[in-house]
């Protein structure tokens, strides 16, 4: 993957552990002693719980991406000055950095990456890993890998 070697560029909090995943870019995770939902900015993936909406196509694999990533991981949350903390549902908007014992792995860009996420802008300013992720997607888009090789015509949600 090349989330390898990179390093956030905004604020984070570390050390946190991923107590639920809800969807590929939506998870709990536990800020000392208190859920905290988090859905993970600068990427959309395909819906599998969205109220009064069908699962999207790919939307099981995408989140079973993020369970088999994420699922009782220590995580990093990253967050960005160009875009707000949380979304008018009350979700702390964070990229989410993988802890491991190689470094730090950023989570939003593997999903780009593998064809689970698009690269979705949050509001008017483009955040500080656009750059990186629209490079991500157009590589997974041309390799038809994960949705884009099996529903490359529809909307990520």
């Amino acid at each position: 993957m090349a989330t390898s070697g990179l390093v956030p560029r905004g604020e984070t909090i570390a050390g946190l552990r991923v107590t639920k995943v809800v969807d590929g870019d939506t998870i709990h995770v536990d800020v000392a002693g208190e859920d905290v939902t988090v859905r993970l900015i600068a990427i959309d993936t395909p819906e599998t719980v969205k109220p009064g909406s069908p699962v999207a196509c790919f939307g099981p694999e995408s989140s079973q991406f993020a369970q088999d990533r994420l699922a009782d991981q220590q995580v990093t949350l990253e967050f960005d000055e160009a875009q707000d903390r949380e979304d008018r549902y009350g979700r702390t908007l964070a990229y989410v950095w993988i802890e491991g014992a190689g470094g730090l792995s950023l989570f939003n860009l593997e999903a780009v990456e593998g064809g689970y996420a698009e690269e979705l802008q949050y509001g008017p300013r483009p955040g500080a890993w656009q750059a990186e992720l629209r490079a991500a997607e157009e590589r997974a888009v041309a390799a038809g890998l994960g949705r884009w090789g099996t529903c490359p015509d529809e909307p990520a949600s």
